[in-house]
């Protein structure tokens, strides 16, 4: 074999081997220097859900920030939910103890906001009345009174919490809820104005006081604010 015939011969046996194995391994990336696979992201694309049983559904980004002081970042791990007041027991619970001592609902609620925009949302999340129960609300206890991280509150008839499906939520359209529409915890007031779904849950305190006035409350919305009637007093 002459010497033009013995270099043609080696270049494609490593032609051949070069192109095996590229079928088995991941050539890198060209715009990467280092010559290594770009790593896997940190967390999926967020994926709602957007129709349920045949009806339509308000994308989580139709709700609008208005916020008193902005979206908080709540900390998992670290995050307690208090329920006190006239209580027979008192309890502090992680946001796991919320989720894997109750079962979980879900429904269609629709939130009616009194600056003129409504969302129909696929909310999930635990029935207030049996935390409320695990709890044991005193005989004298007529009002619940809930606090937030940002320092916001409202105030609610016990009567209207224990005698409905009023749901404390934690996801929405089948995602976690972001921290801007309250992390880890958002009441679904059912039927109220959006100033009593309140956000970012971190207490619940069951009072005799029926006069009690929340953040808006005490700037001239109704107390009741249900939906069917005006906001203002």
């Amino acid at each position: 074999m002459s010497r033009s015939a013995s270099a043609v011969s080696l270049f494609l046996t490593i032609a051949v081997a070069t192109i095996s194995l590229s079928g088995c391994l991941a050539a890198p990336r060209t715009d990467d220097p280092s010559g290594t696979r770009e790593s896997a992201p940190e967390s999926l694309p967020r994926a709602e859900v957007l129709e349920y049983e045949g009806r339509d559904l308000s994308s989580i980004d139709e709700f609008r920030e208005n916020s008193i002081a902005g979206p908080q970042q709540v900390d998992r791990d670290s995050y307690r939910l208090g329920i006190r007041g006239l209580v027979n027991r008192p309890l502090t619970l992680a946001y796991d103890d919320v989720l894997e001592r109750n079962r979980t609902y879900k429904k269609v609620v629709t939130l009616d906001c009194v600056e003129g925009w409504s969302v129909d949302i696929l909310w999930e999340g635990v029935l207030v009345r049996y935390l409320l129960m695990e709890a044991g609300p005193e005989p004298s206890a007529n009002t619940v009174v809930l606090r937030a991280v940002d320092g916001y509150s409202t105030s609610l008839p016990l009567d209207y919490l224990t005698d409905n499906e009023i749901l404390l939520a934690y996801s929405m359209n089948g995602i976690e809820l972001p921290p801007e529409r309250g992390f880890p915890f958002q009441l679904v007031a059912e039927d109220k104005w959006g100033y009593k779904w309140i956000k970012w849950v971190t207490e619940i305190e069951l009072t005799d006081d029926p006069s009690y006035r929340g953040y808006w409350e005490s700037r001239g919305y109704s107390n009741s604010a249900d939906r069917d009637s005006g906001f203002r007093e």
